[in-house]
């Protein structure tokens, strides 16, 4: 008998070719879950339709035990998103419930997901792609991208997280200029801000983005990686003193499990550590 759950696995393992309905797919392949936002024709704006899909692929990223690292990218090198399809996502009159803070669960809008995300980006990043791209934790750009909150001149504010996680992640004069002013920043300007890791020609952008995923199921226990990402954000909201307490919690716990036993072994043996995840 197969499950709901078997059902959604297969539909997301599919290729691209097979997924042509859909416009969020997901490939996984030795722990690395491959996750592409397919709206070229729209630059990668996101509707409804994409954010529900979308929603559905990070709860299987965050539930999903044989996936230890997502990158998130766009189809085409045009455009990583644009942000929100203005067209279907405008609202019509004020029918919005004040009392319901969150929508669909996202990255950028507070799911936790302790497992590294990888932002793979190539061209525009604007809008909401711009706070999925605060969301993730490792960020390579082509050397022709563009980042950007351009909401502020549609007369919109820039929500999922952009007021909360820009000015902490820019330096605050530019963080504001970029809220206030709707102003865009060129892939070198991310880089010196410290918005993005590394440029790398666009061609290239998935590629270096599949040997840091790599590099993370390989080198690193996924479970450390987790803690160490958990630690980390829930770190940025208290004193430093709960900071630490957070941190030695994670630590135990992750200093019990076979993976922190295999590290130390391998090291002991000169030999490449082999984690499982448990």
């Amino acid at each position: 008998m197969v499950t709901p759950k078997q059902d959604f696995m297969k539909e997301l393992i599919m290729t691209n070719e097979q997924m042509t309905d859909s416009t969020v797919t997901m490939k996984i392949s030795e722990h690395i879950a491959t996750i592409t936002i397919n709206r070229p024709h729209a630059m990668n704006a996101l509707d409804p339709e994409t954010l529900q899909q979308l929603a559905k692929i990070w709860l299987e990223v965050r539930d999903n035990d044989d996936i230890w690292v997502a990158i998130v990218t766009g189809e085409g090198e045009k455009s990583f998103c644009a942000g929100s399809d203005l067209k279907k996502t405008i609202p019509q009159g004020n029918q919005s419930n004040p009392f319901q803070s969150q929508g669909l669960l996202q990255i950028d809008n507070g799911l936790e997901l302790w497992k590294p995300v990888i932002a793979a980006v190539r061209g525009y990043c604007l809008g909401a792609g711009m706070t999925l791209l605060s969301a993730c934790d490792i960020r390579v750009a082509s050397d022709d991208s563009t980042f950007g909150l351009p909401e502020v001149q549609r007369g919109i504010v820039p929500t999922l997280g952009a007021t909360q996680r820009l000015p902490k992640q820019l330096p605050w004069a530019i963080a504001m200029e970029v809220l206030l002013l709707g102003d865009k920043l060129t892939a070198q300007q991310a880089l010196q801000y410290g918005l993005i890791n590394r440029i790398v020609k666009s061609k290239d952008v998935v590629t270096e983005a599949e040997n840091i995923a790599r590099r993370l199921t390989n080198e690193v226990a996924p479970l450390t990686s987790r803690a160490i990402k958990e630690a980390a954000v829930r770190s940025q909201s208290v004193g430093i003193t709960e900071g630490l307490r957070i941190e030695a919690l994670l630590s135990r716990h992750v200093r019990n499990t076979e993976d922190a036993k295999e590290g130390p072994k391998a090291f002991a043996e000169k030999r490449a550590p082999v984690y499982k995840g448990r």
